[in-house]
Protein backbone atom coordinates (compact mmCIF):
# COMPACT_ATOMS: atom_id res chain seq x y z
CA UNK A 1 0.00 0.00 0.00
CA UNK A 2 3.11 2.20 0.53
CA UNK A 3 3.53 2.66 -2.95
CA UNK A 4 0.03 3.68 -3.53
CA UNK A 5 0.39 6.57 -0.89
CA UNK A 6 3.37 7.64 -2.52
CA UNK A 7 1.55 7.89 -6.05
CA UNK A 8 -1.26 9.65 -4.05
CA UNK A 9 1.41 11.84 -2.77
CA UNK A 10 3.09 12.47 -5.87
CA UNK A 11 -0.61 13.34 -7.54
CA UNK A 12 -2.04 15.87 -5.00
CA UNK A 13 1.72 17.63 -4.60
CA UNK A 14 1.63 18.29 -8.53
CA UNK A 15 0.58 21.82 -9.18
CA UNK A 16 -2.38 22.02 -12.25
CA UNK A 17 -5.22 24.46 -11.92
CA UNK A 18 -8.49 24.11 -14.45
CA UNK A 19 -6.95 24.65 -17.91
CA UNK A 20 -3.39 24.26 -16.69
CA UNK A 21 -3.12 20.16 -16.01
CA UNK A 22 -0.45 19.45 -17.12
CA UNK A 23 1.96 18.50 -14.27
CA UNK A 24 -0.90 15.93 -12.51
CA UNK A 25 -1.89 14.63 -16.14
CA UNK A 26 1.77 13.64 -16.91
CA UNK A 27 1.79 11.89 -13.19
CA UNK A 28 -1.18 9.95 -13.49
CA UNK A 29 -0.14 8.90 -17.32
CA UNK A 30 3.23 7.89 -16.14
CA UNK A 31 1.69 5.40 -13.69
CA UNK A 32 -0.99 4.25 -15.81
CA UNK A 33 1.94 3.13 -18.48
CA UNK A 34 2.37 0.70 -15.63
CA UNK A 35 -0.40 -1.38 -16.06
CA UNK A 36 -3.14 -0.83 -18.79
CA UNK A 37 -2.80 -2.07 -22.13
CA UNK A 38 -2.82 1.77 -23.83
CA UNK A 39 -2.67 5.48 -22.17
CA UNK A 40 -2.99 8.14 -24.59
CA UNK A 41 -3.96 11.69 -24.30
CA UNK A 42 -6.47 13.91 -26.49
CA UNK A 43 -6.34 17.81 -27.85
CA UNK A 44 -8.27 18.90 -24.74
CA UNK A 45 -5.59 17.67 -22.20
CA UNK A 46 -8.00 14.80 -20.80
CA UNK A 47 -6.03 11.66 -20.60
CA UNK A 48 -7.23 8.32 -20.55
CA UNK A 49 -5.86 4.38 -19.46
CA UNK A 50 -7.10 1.66 -21.59
CA UNK A 51 -7.89 -2.08 -20.48
CA UNK A 52 -8.43 -4.63 -22.54
CA UNK A 53 -10.51 -2.15 -25.82
CA UNK A 54 -12.09 -4.83 -27.98
CA UNK A 55 -14.29 -5.95 -24.60
CA UNK A 56 -17.77 -5.18 -24.42
CA UNK A 57 -19.58 -2.97 -23.08
CA UNK A 58 -17.71 -0.35 -23.21
CA UNK A 59 -17.31 1.68 -19.54
CA UNK A 60 -15.84 5.54 -19.10
CA UNK A 61 -14.66 5.86 -15.73
CA UNK A 62 -14.26 9.73 -15.10
CA UNK A 63 -12.27 11.91 -12.37
CA UNK A 64 -11.00 15.48 -12.73
CA UNK A 65 -7.46 15.94 -12.18
CA UNK A 66 -8.19 19.98 -12.04
CA UNK A 67 -8.07 21.97 -8.90
CA UNK A 68 -9.06 25.36 -7.94
CA UNK A 69 -6.27 27.63 -8.29
CA UNK A 70 -5.46 31.40 -9.31
CA UNK A 71 -4.41 33.31 -12.06
CA UNK A 72 -2.36 36.63 -12.27
CA UNK A 73 -3.96 39.20 -13.96
CA UNK A 74 -1.58 42.24 -13.27
CA UNK A 75 1.64 42.82 -12.36
CA UNK A 76 2.75 46.38 -10.65
CA UNK A 77 5.78 48.71 -11.11
CA UNK A 78 6.39 47.63 -7.53
CA UNK A 79 6.44 44.29 -8.71
CA UNK A 80 3.52 42.86 -6.87
CA UNK A 81 1.19 40.52 -8.00
CA UNK A 82 -2.68 40.66 -8.77
CA UNK A 83 -5.00 37.58 -9.12
CA UNK A 84 -8.09 36.47 -9.73
CA UNK A 85 -9.70 33.15 -9.24
CA UNK A 86 -10.05 29.81 -10.61
CA UNK A 87 -12.42 27.90 -10.20
CA UNK A 88 -14.56 28.46 -6.77
CA UNK A 89 -12.71 29.97 -3.24
CA UNK A 90 -14.10 31.31 -0.03
CA UNK A 91 -11.05 34.39 -0.57
CA UNK A 92 -10.54 34.00 3.34
CA UNK A 93 -9.33 30.63 3.22
CA UNK A 94 -6.86 32.57 1.08
CA UNK A 95 -4.68 35.23 3.29
CA UNK A 96 -1.48 34.56 4.29
CA UNK A 97 -1.47 31.25 2.39
CA UNK A 98 2.35 30.87 0.91
CA UNK A 99 1.86 29.98 -2.82
CA UNK A 100 3.86 28.83 -6.45
CA UNK A 101 3.29 30.77 -9.25
CA UNK A 102 3.76 28.52 -12.45
CA UNK A 103 5.83 30.26 -14.46
CA UNK A 104 7.48 27.82 -17.39
CA UNK A 105 8.72 24.84 -16.35
CA UNK A 106 9.09 25.51 -12.72
CA UNK A 107 7.27 27.02 -9.83
CA UNK A 108 8.24 30.39 -8.05
CA UNK A 109 7.22 30.82 -4.65
CA UNK A 110 5.44 33.70 -3.05
CA UNK A 111 3.35 34.61 -0.70
CA UNK A 112 0.18 36.64 -0.39
CA UNK A 113 -0.39 39.86 1.16
CA UNK A 114 -3.29 42.06 2.67
CA UNK A 115 -3.34 45.30 5.18
CA UNK A 116 -2.28 44.55 8.41
CA UNK A 117 -5.44 44.17 10.97
CA UNK A 118 -3.72 47.19 12.58
CA UNK A 119 -4.13 49.26 9.68
CA UNK A 120 -7.71 48.78 9.00
CA UNK A 121 -10.04 50.95 10.08
CA UNK A 122 -13.20 49.25 12.54
CA UNK A 123 -15.84 48.90 10.13
CA UNK A 124 -13.43 47.38 7.95
CA UNK A 125 -12.23 44.89 10.00
CA UNK A 126 -16.17 43.29 10.25
CA UNK A 127 -16.01 42.78 6.77
CA UNK A 128 -14.94 39.46 4.75
CA UNK A 129 -11.58 39.66 2.58
CA UNK A 130 -12.26 39.77 -0.90
CA UNK A 131 -10.22 38.98 -3.59
CA UNK A 132 -9.45 42.12 -5.03
CA UNK A 133 -7.90 43.31 -1.97
CA UNK A 134 -5.43 40.78 -2.15
CA UNK A 135 -1.46 41.03 -3.74
CA UNK A 136 0.79 37.99 -4.10
CA UNK A 137 4.60 39.09 -3.49
CA UNK A 138 7.83 37.46 -4.37
CA UNK A 139 9.98 39.24 -2.87
CA UNK A 140 10.50 41.47 -6.18
CA UNK A 141 11.05 45.20 -5.80
CA UNK A 142 10.01 45.54 -9.89
CA UNK A 143 7.98 44.36 -12.53
CA UNK A 144 11.20 43.71 -14.52
CA UNK A 145 12.53 41.68 -11.55
CA UNK A 146 9.69 39.56 -11.90
CA UNK A 147 9.87 39.61 -15.83
CA UNK A 148 13.51 38.36 -14.59
CA UNK A 149 12.49 35.41 -12.77
CA UNK A 150 10.07 34.13 -15.40
CA UNK A 151 6.61 35.32 -14.21
CA UNK A 152 3.81 37.35 -16.58
CA UNK A 153 0.39 37.95 -16.64
CA UNK A 154 -1.74 34.86 -16.78
CA UNK A 155 0.30 32.24 -15.48
CA UNK A 156 -1.42 30.44 -13.08
CA UNK A 157 -0.83 29.81 -9.00
CA UNK A 158 -1.36 27.23 -6.77
CA UNK A 159 -1.66 27.70 -2.62
CA UNK A 160 1.63 25.50 -1.40
CA UNK A 161 -0.03 22.87 1.10
CA UNK A 162 1.19 19.41 -0.27
CA UNK A 163 -0.24 16.49 1.44
CA UNK A 164 0.10 15.47 5.17
CA UNK A 165 -0.98 12.19 7.15
CA UNK A 166 -3.27 13.16 9.81
CA UNK A 167 -3.96 9.99 12.79
CA UNK A 168 -5.58 6.95 11.80
CA UNK A 169 -6.15 6.86 7.66
CA UNK A 170 -6.63 10.42 7.15
CA UNK A 171 -5.05 12.76 4.79
CA UNK A 172 -4.73 16.61 4.76
CA UNK A 173 -3.91 18.05 0.90
CA UNK A 174 -5.06 20.83 -1.13
CA UNK A 175 -6.55 19.66 -4.22
CA UNK A 176 -8.29 16.38 -2.75
CA UNK A 177 -10.89 18.11 -4.80
CA UNK A 178 -10.76 16.17 -7.56
CA UNK A 179 -7.41 14.89 -7.95
CA UNK A 180 -8.60 11.92 -5.18
CA UNK A 181 -11.52 11.02 -8.32
CA UNK A 182 -8.50 10.89 -10.70
CA UNK A 183 -6.44 8.62 -8.18
CA UNK A 184 -9.32 5.86 -7.80
CA UNK A 185 -10.57 5.33 -11.17
CA UNK A 186 -7.00 4.56 -12.08
CA UNK A 187 -7.01 2.36 -8.87
CA UNK A 188 -10.21 0.76 -9.91
CA UNK A 189 -8.21 -0.10 -13.37
CA UNK A 190 -5.47 -1.06 -12.01
CA UNK A 191 -7.57 -4.21 -10.09
CA UNK A 192 -9.48 -4.59 -12.94
CA UNK A 193 -5.82 -5.51 -14.90
CA UNK A 194 -5.07 -8.47 -12.69
CA UNK A 195 -7.69 -10.57 -14.15
CA UNK A 196 -9.47 -8.53 -17.10
CA UNK A 197 -13.07 -7.92 -17.44
CA UNK A 198 -14.95 -8.73 -19.91
CA UNK A 199 -16.06 -5.07 -20.46
CA UNK A 200 -13.72 -2.63 -22.31
CA UNK A 201 -12.81 -0.20 -19.70
CA UNK A 202 -11.31 3.64 -20.22
CA UNK A 203 -10.40 5.46 -16.77
CA UNK A 204 -9.61 9.17 -18.01
CA UNK A 205 -8.30 12.08 -15.62
CA UNK A 206 -10.36 14.69 -17.06
CA UNK A 207 -9.50 18.28 -17.19
CA UNK A 208 -11.38 21.81 -16.72
CA UNK A 209 -14.61 20.67 -14.61
CA UNK A 210 -13.74 23.40 -11.70
CA UNK A 211 -14.54 26.05 -14.18
CA UNK A 212 -16.53 23.91 -16.84
CA UNK A 213 -20.79 25.26 -17.05
CA UNK A 214 -21.21 22.80 -19.35
CA UNK A 215 -19.14 19.38 -18.95
CA UNK A 216 -16.00 20.42 -19.80
CA UNK A 217 -13.66 17.55 -20.88
CA UNK A 218 -15.53 14.83 -19.42
CA UNK A 219 -17.89 15.87 -22.07
CA UNK A 220 -15.00 16.12 -25.03
CA UNK A 221 -13.85 12.68 -24.12
CA UNK A 222 -17.32 11.22 -23.45
CA UNK A 223 -18.23 12.06 -26.83
CA UNK A 224 -15.00 10.45 -28.42
CA UNK A 225 -14.84 7.22 -26.64
CA UNK A 226 -18.25 6.63 -26.94
CA UNK A 227 -19.01 4.56 -23.70
CA UNK A 228 -22.48 2.51 -23.04
CA UNK A 229 -21.72 3.22 -19.50
CA UNK A 230 -20.14 5.89 -17.47
CA UNK A 231 -19.12 6.02 -13.81
CA UNK A 232 -17.82 9.30 -11.83
CA UNK A 233 -15.62 9.98 -9.45
CA UNK A 234 -15.69 13.03 -7.28
CA UNK A 235 -15.81 14.28 -3.64
CA UNK A 236 -18.98 15.42 -1.73
CA UNK A 237 -19.37 17.11 1.92
CA UNK A 238 -18.92 15.01 5.03
CA UNK A 239 -21.50 15.95 7.34
CA UNK A 240 -19.91 14.87 10.12
CA UNK A 241 -18.57 18.20 11.34
CA UNK A 242 -20.05 20.82 13.44
CA UNK A 243 -22.71 23.24 11.94
CA UNK A 244 -23.33 21.15 8.61
CA UNK A 245 -26.84 20.77 8.06
CA UNK A 246 -27.82 17.11 7.42
CA UNK A 247 -31.09 17.38 6.57
CA UNK A 248 -30.02 19.57 3.78
CA UNK A 249 -27.18 17.23 2.56
CA UNK A 250 -27.98 13.70 3.74
CA UNK A 251 -26.08 12.12 6.62
CA UNK A 252 -21.59 11.21 5.27
CA UNK A 253 -18.93 10.80 7.76
CA UNK A 254 -15.07 10.12 6.66
CA UNK A 255 -14.36 6.50 6.46
CA UNK A 256 -18.08 5.50 6.06
CA UNK A 257 -18.19 4.15 2.59
CA UNK A 258 -18.43 6.11 -0.84
CA UNK A 259 -21.94 7.73 -1.45
CA UNK A 260 -23.97 6.92 -4.24
CA UNK A 261 -26.13 9.50 -5.89
CA UNK A 262 -29.36 9.48 -6.69
CA UNK A 263 -31.73 11.55 -9.26
CA UNK A 264 -30.54 14.13 -11.63
CA UNK A 265 -27.51 13.28 -14.00
CA UNK A 266 -27.25 9.87 -11.65
CA UNK A 267 -28.88 6.85 -14.02
CA UNK A 268 -31.40 4.34 -12.16
CA UNK A 269 -30.48 1.25 -13.75
CA UNK A 270 -26.80 2.44 -12.81
CA UNK A 271 -27.46 3.51 -9.35
CA UNK A 272 -29.20 -0.01 -8.57
CA UNK A 273 -26.51 -2.16 -10.02
CA UNK A 274 -23.95 0.24 -7.70
CA UNK A 275 -26.27 -0.76 -4.82
CA UNK A 276 -26.12 -4.96 -5.88
CA UNK A 277 -22.24 -4.54 -6.30
CA UNK A 278 -21.40 -2.82 -2.69
CA UNK A 279 -24.13 -5.25 -1.20
CA UNK A 280 -22.23 -8.19 -2.87
CA UNK A 281 -18.29 -7.10 -1.82
CA UNK A 282 -19.58 -5.73 1.46
CA UNK A 283 -18.90 -2.20 0.85
CA UNK A 284 -20.28 0.39 3.06
CA UNK A 285 -21.59 2.89 1.74
CA UNK A 286 -24.35 5.96 1.59
CA UNK A 287 -27.18 7.61 -0.99
CA UNK A 288 -26.99 11.03 -1.22
CA UNK A 289 -30.20 12.46 -3.31
CA UNK A 290 -29.57 15.24 -6.19
CA UNK A 291 -32.68 16.63 -7.53
CA UNK A 292 -31.34 18.83 -9.63
CA UNK A 293 -27.71 18.93 -10.81
CA UNK A 294 -25.08 17.00 -9.42
CA UNK A 295 -22.39 19.73 -10.08
CA UNK A 296 -19.73 17.08 -11.12
CA UNK A 297 -18.81 15.56 -14.59
CA UNK A 298 -21.71 13.24 -14.91
CA UNK A 299 -23.57 16.35 -15.77
CA UNK A 300 -21.42 16.62 -18.48
CA UNK A 301 -21.68 12.71 -19.70
CA UNK A 302 -24.88 11.63 -18.98
CA UNK A 303 -26.44 13.58 -22.33
CA UNK A 304 -23.46 13.25 -24.66
CA UNK A 305 -24.98 11.71 -28.20
CA UNK A 306 -27.60 9.57 -27.60
CA UNK A 307 -27.26 9.72 -23.87
CA UNK A 308 -25.17 7.75 -21.24
CA UNK A 309 -26.14 5.76 -18.57
CA UNK A 310 -24.12 7.40 -15.68
CA UNK A 311 -23.51 6.53 -12.35
CA UNK A 312 -21.37 9.16 -9.69
CA UNK A 313 -20.03 7.57 -6.46
CA UNK A 314 -18.81 10.42 -4.29
CA UNK A 315 -15.95 9.95 -1.10
CA UNK A 316 -16.81 11.87 1.85
CA UNK A 317 -14.05 15.27 2.11
CA UNK A 318 -13.93 18.05 4.99
CA UNK A 319 -13.50 21.30 4.05
CA UNK A 320 -13.86 21.38 0.72
CA UNK A 321 -12.24 24.28 -1.37
CA UNK A 322 -9.51 25.12 1.02
CA UNK A 323 -6.05 24.14 1.30
CA UNK A 324 -6.82 21.32 3.75
CA UNK A 325 -9.37 19.20 2.82
CA UNK A 326 -9.43 15.77 4.60
CA UNK A 327 -10.27 12.12 3.43
CA UNK A 328 -10.14 8.65 4.61
CA UNK A 329 -7.94 6.49 2.57
CA UNK A 330 -9.64 3.30 2.94
CA UNK A 331 -12.71 5.19 1.49
CA UNK A 332 -10.51 5.81 -1.69
CA UNK A 333 -10.03 2.07 -1.20
CA UNK A 334 -13.39 1.23 -1.35
CA UNK A 335 -14.51 3.20 -3.98
CA UNK A 336 -11.70 1.86 -5.84
CA UNK A 337 -12.86 -1.94 -4.63
CA UNK A 338 -16.61 -0.51 -5.95
CA UNK A 339 -16.24 0.48 -9.14
CA UNK A 340 -13.86 -2.73 -10.24
CA UNK A 341 -16.87 -4.79 -8.54
CA UNK A 342 -19.39 -3.14 -10.86
CA UNK A 343 -17.49 -3.61 -14.22
CA UNK A 344 -16.86 -7.10 -13.49
CA UNK A 345 -20.50 -7.67 -13.26
CA UNK A 346 -20.87 -6.54 -16.64
CA UNK A 347 -21.32 -8.69 -20.12
CA UNK A 348 -21.89 -7.64 -23.54
CA UNK A 349 -25.88 -8.47 -23.13
CA UNK A 350 -26.03 -6.07 -20.33
CA UNK A 351 -29.16 -3.56 -20.67
CA UNK A 352 -29.28 -0.29 -19.08
CA UNK A 353 -32.62 0.71 -20.52
CA UNK A 354 -35.31 1.67 -17.49
CA UNK A 355 -38.06 -0.67 -17.44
Amino acid sequence: MSDRIDFLEKLLNAPGPSGFEVNPARVWREEAETFADRVWTDVTGNSIAGLNPEGSPRVMLAGHIDEIGLQVTHIDDAGFLFFDEIGGWDSQVLVGQRVKVLAGPGTIPGVIGKKPIHLLKKEEQAKATKTKDLWVDLGCTSAEEVGDLGVRVGDPMVLDAGLVQLAGDRIASRAIDNRIGAYVVLEALRLLSAEPPQAATMAVATVQEEIAYTGGGARSSAFALEPDVALVVDVTFSTDVPDIEKKELGEHKIGGGPVLSRGSAAHPVVFSRLVEAAEAEGVDFTIQAAPKATRTDADGIHLVRMGVPTGLVSVPNRYMHSPNEVVSLGDLQSTAQLLAAFIRRLGPDTDFTPH
